[in-house]
Formats: C-alpha cells, structure tokens, sequence
C-alpha cells in the first residue's frame, strides 16, 4: 500500500513539473484542496517552473523527468 502511495505522489510531482516547465499557471493543479497529491503536484510545478525560467533546456528537463521514475 504504501508503495502505491509513493507512485501517486511521484506520479504528481512530475506532471507538475511538466507544466511548471511548459509555463502553465500552478491554476492547473488538478488535485483538491491541501491534498498529498495536491503538494506534491505545487512543489513538482514550483520546481519545473524555477528550471524554466533558470534557463534549463528541454533536454535536460526530460532527463530530470526521466530520472524522477
């Protein structure tokens, strides 16, 4: 159970990140409310948009998304 937990955590940090690097507004969180996922999902994003607007280029993004599963 606990395992699965982490996959749903890790699974929404990532796709935050994706957008936060694609510049979408953290708006487009789309978990609920002070959720786990919800946290999870704000920090991926927080991060993804720090590394976008750092300079980081698409190819290292993916790399970074590629090793966070």
């Amino acid at each position: 159970m606990k395992s699965q937990k982490r996959d749903i955590s890790q699974r929404a940090y990532s796709k935050g990140y994706q957008l936060g690097y694609q510049g979408r507004s953290e708006d487009n969180c789309p978990h609920q409310g002070n959720s786990n996922t919800a946290r999870e999902w704000l920090k991926g994003w927080q991060e993804g948009h720090d590394d976008r607007c750092d300079g980081m280029n698409t190819q290292a993004s993916q790399q970074k998304i590629m090793a966070m599963h």
